[in-house]
């Protein structure tokens, strides 16, 4: 009886044992110390790390740490919360309706709006990750449900918002920009998932009725990204697409 207890307190152990380097090897695999990492810190939820990848998508994370280190998410919140999916953000004036200008991401910039090459596969880009639990991706527009002649500029929206996944969704995989991961600070994402939240006070006028505004304000203090002495640069940028103007002159005009 007492050789049984202690063959099974051994394998217990083993296992154990096989548990811890089988997660170190994981880390190992999908932790490059090279690589920057954003920091991000959370009025009244924490801290978290998030560790980014220009090897699949340099232009997207040249441009998050532009803005990043520029200072342009301090202040901003999470305007777009939705259990059991993700958290989205990095928008100055709460409700996702504000994009940076040039201006924002460097010195001799002008005050015209701009967006990034959407860097998924469906838009000519190898980027391999997948949207699981803890991915980082750049949201964008989708105008083609307006018109399919629309795809390119849906494809090329992206910007500054950014959102965090709570959980897997294959659906978003290649037709998205993923371009980082959390590494630490996981529980405050899933906090902030699980924040109260409500159809946006403006949804008469844009008819968004998703009940995904967080009733409380969720905000970004400041988000810094070291680069580990790396100079990114800075992406290479494209005419804003004015939506709006576009839909009026097809429509309405």
């Amino acid at each position: 009886m007492a050789k049984k207890i202690i063959w099974t307190i051994v394998l217990i152990v083993l296992l154990v044992l096989i548990g811890w380097v089988s997660y170190g090897y994981y880390m190992k695999l999908t932790m490059n110390p090279e690589n920057p990492v954003a920091t991000m810190e959370v009025e009244g939820f924490g801290t978290v790390k998030m560790e980014l990848y220009p090897d699949q998508a340099p232009e997207t994370v040249a441009n998050f740490i532009a803005l990043a280190n520029r200072g342009y998410y301090n202040g901003s919140s999470f305007h777009r919360v939705v259990k059991d999916f993700m958290i989205q953000g990095g928008t100055k004036n709460g409700d996702g309706s504000t994009e940076p200008t040039l201006k924002d991401l460097k010195d001799d910039g002008s005050d015209d709006k701009y967006s990034i090459k959407g860097e998924f596969i469906a838009n000519g880009v190898n980027n391999t990750i997948k949207f699981e639990e803890g991915v980082v991706g750049l949201a964008r527009s989708d105008y083609s449900q307006t018109s399919a002649s629309l795809t390119d500029e849906s494809y090329n929206s992206g910007c500054a918002q950014f959102f965090i996944m709570t959980q897997e969704n294959a659906g978003l995989n290649g037709n998205y920009t993923a371009f980082g991961k959390v590494i630490e600070g996981m529980d405050v994402v899933h906090n902030i998932e699980n924040v109260e939240v409500k159809v946006a006070d403006n949804s008469e006028e844009t008819g968004n009725t998703e009940e995904s505004t967080p009733v409380n304000t969720v905000r970004i203090s400041s988000i810094s990204v070291d680069t580990k002495g790396v100079d990114y640069g800075l992406p290479d940028t494209l005419e804003y697409f004015d939506y709006t103007n576009w839909f009026y002159s097809q429509y309405v005009n």
